[in-house]
């Protein structure tokens, strides 16, 4: 069942997936070989499907500099962005994988929704090396017994680092697999002793327009906001990473920590996150927000309702050409369809 398109409303999700790498500078003499990627918004407030970076287009573009790339017609520097990450290692033990091919580090570093950094594809992996990630904090407050303010070495020390290969489903009707470091939800959040009250989770995106200067646009209420029921977020599926492909997660996919719920639509896995806020309310979403007719709070991956602009039947792996039949929760359905057992999803979007 499809749902009505919203009228006015032409704005794009931002954090489907997911920073040349984030917390390095970016490649200046490579970048000025590719053509730029031209955003034109008459309205700030709306950002059109027209103004994303085409995905085509940036395969397309992939490939030509692959090509030269092998006919020795680019500089050493410009090559180096297609090998794997040289961000630091993390120590991490793979808990789960996938019958997949992965996407690569390049796709899955350089093509991104992350609105703080711009609009275009490939604008948080020019933009974000100005994110300062360090010092960092994360608060979880709110229905809490014992409120936590915890730092990012820390945090990423609480638990066992394990690797996690999920797949990841934009609502754009693209995806990809990867392989994301991190550990379950749950624990942490147990640390502040949540009350019987709490009933959803919120998470809060850093704002400071200075090192984002995507959040000194109107193209969305900052900061950032995305929400879970309290059953979504201590589910063992879902998870907080803290890096990628076995090294630290680059800024323009989430650095520090990120949410990652692999049953959802990628825009649900909020990045940079400053504050998790135990509460008894249904939180606002930033998209929901913006556009309640296209985006609702759940977000499930659902091959059964389309968006006003995408169908959601099929999909276009990131890399690949043909296109795929999506799966209903993305392929977990074993592992979740049970939190949402009496729940109309055409009408729970």
């Amino acid at each position: 069942m499809n749902r009505p398109r919203a009228k006015n409303s032409h704005r794009r999700p931002l954090g489907c997936n997911q920073n040349v790498l984030g917390n390095e500078p970016a490649d200046d003499a490579h970048r000025q070989k590719e053509p730029p990627v031209l955003i034109r918004i008459t309205d700030p407030a709306h950002a059109t499907e027209a103004e994303a970076t085409d995905e085509a287009l940036y395969l397309n573009r992939r490939s030509v500099l692959t090509g030269m790339a092998l006919a020795g017609l680019l500089p050493t520097a410009a090559c180096a962005q297609e090998k794997g990450p040289t961000l630091p290692r993390l120590a991490a033990r793979r808990t789960r994988n996938l019958n997949e091919t992965l996407t690569s580090y390049d796709s899955v570093t350089h093509y991104n929704n992350f609105y703080e950094f711009g609009t275009g594809k490939e604008d948080p992996a020019r933009n974000a090396g100005r994110l300062r990630t360090r010092p960092w904090t994360l608060r979880i407050d709110g229905l809490v017994n014992k409120p936590q303010t915890i730092d990012i070495d820390r945090l990423r020390r609480l638990f066992p680092l394990e690797e996690r290969v999920y797949r990841m489903r934009c609502v754009e009707a693209w995806s990809m697999v990867i392989p994301w470091v991190g550990y379950p939800l749950g624990p942490l959040l147990k640390l502040a002793d949540p009350l019987g009250k709490a009933k959803y989770v919120a998470f809060e995106t850093l704002n400071d327009p200075a090192q984002m200067p995507g959040q000194r646009s109107r193209v969305l209420k900052w900061p950032y906001v995305e929400g879970l029921r309290l059953d979504e977020a201590l589910h063992p599926l879902t998870m907080i990473a803290v890096g990628l492909y076995g090294s630290i997660l680059p800024n323009q996919n989430g650095a520090p920590l990120r949410l990652v719920v692999p049953w959802k639509y990628g825009f649900k896995g909020i990045k940079s996150i400053t504050r998790i806020r135990l509460t008894d309310r249904m939180p606002p979403t930033s998209w929901n927000r913006s556009a309640p007719g296209e985006y609702g709070f759940y977000a499930n991956v659902n091959p059964a309702v389309d968006h006003p602009r995408w169908s959601q039947a099929s999909e276009r792996r990131i890399g690949e050409f043909r296109k795929r039949k999506t799966l209903p929760f993305n392929g977990y359905g074993a592992e979740v369809a049970g939190l949402y057992r009496g729940l109309d999803l055409a009408r729970n979007y």
